[in-house]
């Protein structure tokens, strides 16, 4: 998979353990991270050696997503325990602040393919691992 050079500026909602471990992969690759959260504690599950920025703070709150950079971001993931959370901050970014590259997580199958057939990006961890433990139990030896 081809990835691009350029660093970006990528603003991150939610750092429990896929955004912290985004967070430091996108750090480690040399790009401009902003990550929210809630709870400051959550800033612990970082990579000690993060350079990016913590921001403490409701992501949905147009002000905190400011702080984080979402003017000049270039793209934004909603990776949240809660769907309508990632959701919102998601529609945030992309119609107010017009970043082009807006990704978010969404849980529940039925809700992930209608906000997908309306135009957001969006990835299903529930979709996902099934089909990954479905590929496994079938596999031919």
């Amino acid at each position: 998979m081809s990835y691009r050079r350029l660093p970006l500026k990528i603003v991150i909602l939610g750092c429990g353990r896929v955004g912290s471990t985004l967070a430091t992969m996108l750090d480690q690759a040399g790009h401009t991270v902003s990550i929210i959260d809630f709870s400051s504690d959550s800033f612990q599950r970082l990579s000690p050696d993060f350079g990016g920025e913590t921001i403490p703070g409701n992501g949905v709150d147009e002000e905190v997503l400011i702080r984080a950079g979402i003017k000049e971001a270039d793209a934004f993931a909603a990776v949240t325990n809660g769907d309508n959370r990632n959701i919102m901050a998601s529609q945030i970014a992309k119609e107010i602040f017009k970043v082009k590259k807006v990704m978010c997580r969404i849980y529940d199958p039925i809700r992930e393919e209608t906000y997908r057939e309306l135009g957001m990006e969006t990835i299903c961890p529930t979709k996902v691992g099934a089909q990954m433990f479905f590929d496994a139990l079938i596999a031919q030896k």
